[in-house]
């Protein structure tokens, strides 16, 4: 086929897309840990979730395992994930004189923190989420066991019969639906009208900015695709938001090769996003994909400017600003810190 008899396309690019402060951050740790200290790094789950970027960082000499007990006695550093884990895990690996990094977004961190001051003040909490995901596994072990019910649904708001309906406080999952948070959020209210909320909203600023630019692109296009990881919650709310704002078509694709192009040959116009965990140049690749069949012309649509930025852990800001010298690949910090 030659460049005249491409069929026209117009590519609505969603802004903000991508990757968020959180992930950034997370993938930098990871990054400058290897700098600084050498191959091995170890990390705990995936840092992200996503693919291309997990292999990416295996062949710069990062090692994922699923636990702890995985790793060697070692003194390379380990990491843990952006989604946050049990209290029970940075334990474990302080008694192995691990040393730890912490690669937690601030924003997980900031649930963990008012689901403990909840349970110092002797509320009933509950965590608004999906069961199994990394970050709900990581808020409920916070906390004792049984000290966190789980809410995934407005009929799980519906049926629930609290031992003490005057002392209930919730937080959420930072990757959620936007809508169908608020429906549950509006559903406990209404059953129980004393019950305590975040000061500020718990869902982070990206997932919402995400899910507010699908919403107003999603309508104009005949299809979306959203660039992300089918285990990524926040990917997958992006599609869910998509079909509800009324296009006709929308899907996740993790790269180029997954596009079900018998699904896309008469399309006219195209709005792509990409999860908070999908790097830029997986989108650039699919929009290559799709320069290759279709005339396109890509219109930005902004709808938000973010500019949020999160610090390092301390040991990496001091290894950073130290200079890396004969012992870029040495040992660890005489005394192993603490996770962040």
């Amino acid at each position: 086929m030659n460049a005249k008899a491409k069929p026209p396309l117009k590519i609505l690019l969603c802004s903000p897309r991508g990757f968020c402060a959180g992930v950034d951050r997370a993938i930098q740790i990871v990054e400058l840990a290897l700098e600084r200290f050498g191959a091995p790094v170890y990390v705990r789950h995936e840092i992200v979730h996503n693919r291309y970027v997990v292999d990416s960082l295996k062949a710069k000499g990062a090692v994922f395992v699923d636990e702890l007990d995985e790793i060697p006695d070692t003194d390379a550093p380990v990491v843990f994930s952006a989604h946050g884990v049990a209290k029970s895990v940075p334990e474990a690996a302080a008694k192995r004189n691990l040393f730890q990094i912490d690669a937690t977004c601030p924003l997980v961190t900031k649930v963990h923190r008012e689901a403990q001051i909840h349970h110092r003040k002797g509320r009933e909490i509950l965590l608004i989420g999906h069961a199994g995901h990394p970050e709900v596994i990581g808020t409920m072990g916070q906390l004792p066991d049984g000290a966190v019910t789980l809410i995934e649904t407005v009929e799980d708001a519906q049926r629930l019969d609290p031992a003490r309906p005057e002392a209930l406080a919730y937080v959420t999952q930072t990757t959620l639906s936007v809508d169908d948070t608020a429906a549950i959020v509006a559903e406990l209210q209404r059953r129980f009208p004393d019950i305590t909320g975040p000061h500020k909203e718990d869902i982070c600023y990206a997932t919402t900015n995400r899910q507010e630019a699908v919403k107003v692109v999603a309508p104009r296009a005949d299809a979306t695709l959203v660039v992300g990881a089918p285990n990524s919650s926040n990917s997958m709310r992006l599609v869910e938001v998509a079909l509800r704002a009324g296009c006709a078509r929308a899907a996740l694709v993790q790269r180029a090769s997954d596009i079900d192009w018998s699904v896309h040959g008469d399309i006219e116009t195209l709005a792509i996003t990409a999860g908070a965990s999908a790097p830029e140049v997986l989108v650039e690749e699919i929009i290559g994909a799709f320069a290759e069949r279709y005339a396109i012309d890509v219109e930005t649509v902004s709808t938000a400017e973010e500019t949020i930025a999160f610090n390092l852990p301390k040991a990496l800001r001091e290894d950073r600003a130290q200079d890396r010298g004969p012992d870029r690949a040495g040992t660890r910090p005489a005394r192993a810190p603490a996770a962040e």
